[in-house]
């Protein structure tokens, strides 16, 4: 059995979690902030770009997947340790390859260090986050997803800065990791020994094959693959929205780019509103109910944003859109981790069918909006968070006991 744990030590745990999640924003931002300034120092186009985006995204979706064989392997607390440091040294050779050698392999290395690192952490670092959650009787695992959001504002900021102030990739890319490292090490020593995360300990536990079968069989449950259509359609939206929001203010509805910045903005802020504060309403009426109204409100805001017939509509339907995104990524991980000694295989796997989307989505809508338009693509959108609603009982909670089924 887990030890019991003091409140300092709770606190600590609660608040090296925190700090993983800020970390692994902060990390995605760097990245994200330096593309034009990583283009023209490698002298590279938009498509060569896309296939550096390819590469990472895949990298990713790898290390989602192989998650929990790592927590098999080296429990979560070791597991994390290892993640941030690969995808913190991962952001150093993004900087490296960028000034210091000019080198597209080595640029690409990084990248595929990076979004391993990250995509590993991200099972685990849930993992561990729903289990605060359970710790704590109440709905906190949105709030550890707006630290994500917290992550990517300043990792934003700080690379307005750096651009702005002359500081070159590999400088700014080698403060970040330094940070992260730190930060990896600073969190090790703050997360503690659970044998219900695979922790190694000193009494006997299955052998690793029996834990990689527990690692795989989510595969094998229906629950797994309706809570993934769940995230699906949520991670479509909130990742169509990201790349897709802003030119479809632009080329849409004919605004100047400062405007579709705006609208960006609009979605972001009530994002991470919902995420920070909509933790007591998902306590008092409970996943489903949240999720339906939730899908809906999102179905109603992009139909907005889509037709709206003047600007302050479509920012409404963009803030909309943000609010009704907000909680399916976190409720679906949420619901994926009921049973806590199944946690890390079912997180991983609903993860993987959520991050797919997010990170493949946006491009194949881009493909489709050549042919009928970007506002016309945004239908499919509202289709996919419909149907997220419509699945939106498989996030009911667990009882002990109870068979994993969409019944």
């Amino acid at each position: 059995m887990d030890a019991a744990l003091t409140h300092s030590q709770f606190v600590r745990w609660r608040a090296a979690i925190f700090a993983i999640f800020l970390s692994s924003g902060l990390s995605v931002a760097t990245w994200a902030s330096r593309v034009p300034d990583i283009a023209a120092a490698l002298g590279i186009d938009k498509a060569q770009i896309g296939l550096l985006l390819l590469s990472m995204g895949i990298s990713s979706i790898i290390g989602i997947s192989t998650g929990p064989l790592v927590m098999a392997r080296t429990g979560a607390r070791l597991g994390m340790l290892v993640a941030m440091l690969l995808f913190g040294t991962g952001v150093l050779l993004i900087g490296l390859g960028t000034d210091l050698f000019g080198s597209i392999p080595v640029v690409l290395a990084g990248l595929m260090l990076f979004g391993f690192g990250n995509g590993s952490v991200d099972v685990m670092m849930n993992v561990e986050a729903t289990a605060i959650e359970q710790h704590m009787g109440r709905t906190i695992l949105p709030v550890f997803h707006a630290f994500f959001s917290f992550g990517t504002v300043i990792g934003a900021g700080i690379g307005v800065l750096a651009a702005r102030g002359g500081l070159d990739v590999a400088a700014h890319a080698g403060i970040i990791s330094v940070v992260i490292i730190a930060t990896s090490v600073a969190c090790f020593f703050q997360v503690p020994v659970r044998e219900i995360a695979l922790d190694p300990t000193d009494e006997i536990k299955p052998t690793f094959r029996q834990r990689m079968h527990t690692a795989l069989e989510a595969w094998r449950e229906p629950r797994t693959y309706a809570l993934g259509i769940v995230m699906l359609g949520m991670s479509f939206a909130e990742g169509g929205a990201n790349d897709w929001i802003a030119l479809g203010v632009v080329d849409g509805h004919h605004q100047p780019s400062g405007m579709g910045a705006l609208a960006l903005a609009v979605f972001s802020i009530g994002m991470s509103v919902v995420r920070l504060f909509g933790g007591p309403l998902v306590d008092r009426f409970g996943r489903v109910t949240v999720l339906r109204v939730l899908s809906a409100t999102a179905a109603a805001g992009i139909l907005l944003f889509i037709l709206g017939p003047d600007l302050p509509l479509v920012l409404v339907g963009a803030a909309l859109w943000g609010i009704g995104a907000s909680l399916g990524f976190p409720l679906g991980m949420s619901a994926a981790a009921d049973d806590p000694t199944k946690a890390a295989a079912r997180v991983s796997a609903a993860a993987t069918i959520g991050y797919v989307a997010f990170l493949g989505g946006p491009p194949v809508l881009g493909v489709i909006s050549e042919h009928i338009g970007l506002l016309n693509t945004l239908f499919i959108l509202v289709a996919l968070v419909v149907m997220s609603g419509l699945f939106s009982s498989a996030a009911k909670p667990l009882r002990e006991g109870t068979p994993v089924t969409t019944k």
